[in-house]
C-alpha cells in the first residue's frame, strides 16, 4: 500500500496494537481518536517506532473527519472507534446509534469523497444471538443481536455492504471478535481500560492486589455454572489484521466476514483457575450485588474461514496471555496515566 493507514480509535486497547503492528511493518499511520476511553500515552510510545501522525477529533463531527481525507492521502482504514459496553448500551441505546453508527456513516461519506476504497471493520461476536445458534458459531449463522451495542455493530456491517453494492471497487473486510485477552507480550503498550471490564484483566488484578475481584455472571447450564466463551489474545487478533490489509491488495480478494477466536471455549471459573496457576495462589472471590442479565451459556466459533482465506491462526495460549497482562500490571498497576 502506498498510502498512509487511518486508524480510528487507534488509541485505545485493541487499536493501539494495531497502531505498533502497523508501523513495525514499514507502514504510515494516521490514528483518530476522541480520547474518550483511549490514551495519550500509547501514542507517545508508538510515535518511536515509526510515521505517526496523530489527529483529534470525534467521527460525530463530519468536517474533522472529512479533514483527515483532505490533509492526509489515505490508502486503507482500520475501524476501531467505537463505544463498546454492553450494559450500557442497554441503558442508553441512543448514545450507540449516534457514536457507532452514526460515526461511521460519517466516516464512509469521508471515505467516498477521497475515494478511499478499503476498509477493515472491527466487528463483534454480538452480533449473533448467544442462546440460539448453534456451537460452534460460524459466519454463516443468521445475525441476531441481544443489544444495542451489537445491534449497532451490524447496522454498520450493513452500511459497509451497501457502500461495496453501490461501488464495485470498493473492498472490506469484516472482523467478528469474540473476547479479547492478553497485551502486548513485551508489556510496551497494555489494557487501556480503567477500570478493566473484561474477566481476565480483572482476575490478574485480583491477584496482584491492585483491586478485589468480583464475579458477575448469572448461574448457567454448564458443567461447572458459569458461562463458556471463546478468548483471543490480542496480539493474535491484531495479526488477522494484517493479514487482512494483505488480503485487501490481492486481486482474487472478495469482500467478506471472518469469526477471529481460538476455536474452543473456557469457562470463568476455568479462566479464574488458570489466573491462580499462574500466580500459584488462590484468588479471593467476591460476589457482585448486580449480576449481569440475559446470560447465554456457551459462545465459541470455529476459525476455519479465517485460516482458509487469510491464511490465520490463534497461536497463544490462555496461559500466554495471562502471562503478558501480569508483566503489564507490573508496569503499570493503574494502567495509562496521561
Amino acid at each position: 500500500m502506498a498510502g498512509k493507514i487511518l486508524i480510528t480509535g487507534g488509541a485505545g486497547y485493541i487499536g493501539s496494537h494495531a497502531v505498533r503492528a502497523c508501523l513495525e511493518a514499514g507502514k504510515e499511520v494516521v490514528v483518530f481518536d476522541n480520547f474518550s476511553t483511549g490514551w495519550r500515552e500509547p501514542m507517545h510510545i508508538l510515535d518511536k517506532l515509526g510515521k505517526l501522525d496523530v489527529v483529534e477529533g470525534d467521527l460525530r463531527d463530519f468536517a474533522t473527519i472529512n479533514q483527515v481525507f483532505a490533509d492526509y492521502e489515505i490508502e486503507a482504514v482500520l475501524h476501531f472507534a467505537a463505544m463498546l459496553l454492553v450494559d450500557e448500551s442497554m441503558l442508553e441505546p441512543e448514545l450507540y446509534w449516534q457514536n457507532n453508527v452514526g460515526g461511521s456513516a460519517n466516516l464512509l461519506r469521508a471515505m467516498k469523497g477521497a475515494s478511499v476504497k478499503k476498509i477493515i471493520f472491527s466487528s463483534t461476536s454480538a452480533v449473533y444471538d448467544g442462546f440460539n445458534t448453534p456451537l460452534p458459531i460460524m459466519e454463516t449463522a443468521v445475525p441476531h443481536p441481544l443489544n444495542p451495542y451489537g445491534e449497532s455493530k451490524l447496522m454498520t456491517e450493513k452500511m459497509i455492504k451497501w457502500v461495496a453494492d453501490l461501488d464495485p471497487t470498493f473492498r472490506f473486510v469484516m472482523l467478528r471478535y469474540f473476547n479479547v485477552c492478553g497485551c502486548a507480550s513485551d508489556a510496551l503498550i497494555g489494557d487501556s481500560y480503567q477500570p478493566p471490564h473484561l474477566l481476565m484483566q480483572n482476575a490478574v488484578r485480583g491477584a496482584m492486589g491492585i483491586a478485589p475481584f468480583y464475579y458477575t455472571y448469572t448461574e448457567v447450564d454448564t458443567p461447572d455454572g458459569s458461562p463458556i466463551r471463546d478468548y483471543i489474545d490480542v496480539e493474535d487478533l491484531i495479526e488477522a489484521h494484517m493479514m487482512a490489509l494483505d488480503y485487501l491488495d490481492k486481486e482474487e480478494m472478495k469482500n467478506d466476514v471472518f469469526n477471529l477466536g481460538n476455536g474452543k471455549g473456557s469457562s470463568v471459573k476455568e479462566i479464574v483457575a488458570a489466573v491462580e496457576k499462574e500466580f500459584g495462589k488462590t484468588l479471593e472471590k467476591h460476589e457482585a450485588e448486580v449480576r449481569r442479565q440475559g446470560e447465554n451459556k456457551a459462545a465459541y466459533t470455529s476459525p476455519a474461514k479465517a485460516q482458509e482465506v487469510l491464511g490465520w491462526q490463534a497461536k497463544k495460549s490462555i496461559a500466554e496471555s495471562i502471562a503478558s497482562l501480569r508483566a503489564w500490571y507490573e508496569k503499570y498497576p493503574e494502567g495509562y496515566g496521561v
